[in-house]
């Protein structure tokens, strides 16, 4: 005789089967998804490789030509890398047309912004006569043309104090300041030199 089975008696199939459908709700509901963690990999990665291709795209490219810079063509350019190596958001680059138009002359170097990241630059042999060192020169005029004004604090480790550190002074580097300040110019379009001003090496004294 089949013993019956008390009301309410919960057998081991069912047991097993109420398990099945548990473990099918979690899934469902996503509180344990392997595949919603696999998927979120190449999400993560589109997002880094989005956020890179932005970066590339917020470089802004200079082109300048230093045909015109007679001997100073060499000091243009280690003037142009220097600014390259230091500097993120903007790059100098050789080419035509060109934003930016490098001359020599027998006068004091100065340039003359048309805008930032545009204009034109007159490597003066006056400086270089009484013994400026070129390429702190270049560096120097290339910092005006991006947004830099004079800073005539005397001291060499400024390249933006340009001939007020005396001819004794080979530094041709920005300072970290002076870096900040190209950066936050070209990341904000604004800078403190005025297009169309023109900026020059010259000594107050000989300019009256």
């Amino acid at each position: 005789m089949n013993k019956r089975r008390p009301p309410g008696a919960v057998t081991l199939s069912k047991l097993l089967s109420l398990a099945g459908a548990l473990l099918g709700l979690v899934l469902l509901t996503g509180a344990v998804s392997p595949a919603s963690a696999s998927a979120s990999a190449p999400a993560a990665s589109a997002s880094a490789a989005s956020a890179s291709a932005a970066a590339v795209r917020a470089v802004r490219t200079i082109r300048y030509d230093a045909s015109g810079s007679a001997e100073f063509q060499a000091d243009v350019d280690e003037g142009a890398r220097i600014w390259n190596e230091r500097v993120q958001s903007v790059q100098f680059t050789p080419g035509t047309p060109a934003d930016v138009v490098v001359y020599a002359d027998d006068g004091w170097p100065r340039t003359q912004p048309a805008g930032l990241g545009r204009g034109t630059v007159w490597m003066g042999r006056q400086a270089v006569q009484e013994g400026h060192y070129p390429p702190r020169i270049a560096a120097h005029e290339l910092g005006h043309i991006l947004g830099l004004p004079d800073d005539r604090t005397g001291l060499c480790e400024d390249l933006m104090s340009g001939a007020s550190a005396g001819t004794g002074c080979r530094n041709p580097n920005p300072n970290p300041a002076e870096i900040a300040e190209v950066e936050a110019n070209f990341q904000n379009g604004v800078a403190r030199v005025a297009a169309g001003a023109l900026l020059t090496e010259e000594p107050a004294a000989a300019r009256r």
